[in-house]
């Protein structure tokens, strides 16, 4: 029987939406005000969703706190209070849109999950925006 377990963290970034080979003003049309030269933050709401079947043994999808300690080790250490354009290697030549952030979530953690659980990550830029992203 397959269950679902989620866990929320939260973590504050600041980012730039551009694309280095658009002209500032192609940019400004596309992006609008993410556009900030001087960058803009939000304030990320994270939901990671881990799907498996529960383990006869200890009754568990995941430990909470093995999901507890991998999101706090590959997100919220790596990006809370940074500067993703700048700080945060991943987005070094990819636009950190919330959709391009999900996807990098998903693959950081993914690879940290045994292969026989699935990974749903939900992003919310802000309490109306948000991205779901499960590998397909």
């Amino acid at each position: 029987m397959k269950v679902t377990v989620s866990r929320k963290a939260h973590f504050n970034a600041a980012h730039r939406l551009y694309r280095k080979d658009w002209s500032f003003e192609k940019n400004d049309e596309i992006f609008g005000k993410c556009n900030n030269p001087n960058f803009h933050g939000h304030n990320y709401e994270l939901i990671v969703s881990v799907t498996g079947d529960i383990d006869k043994e200890t009754g568990y999808v995941i430990d909470m706190k093995v999901l507890k300690d991998l999101i706090k080790k590959e997100v919220e250490d790596a990006f809370d209070h940074k500067n993703l354009n700048v700080e945060v290697l991943e987005f070094k030549d990819l636009n950190p849109t919330a959709e391009n952030i999900a996807v990098v979530i998903y693959n950081k953690l993914k690879l940290q999950l045994s292969t026989h659980l699935d990974l749903e990550i939900t992003l919310f830029e802000t309490p109306r925006n948000f991205v779901t992203y499960s590998g397909k």
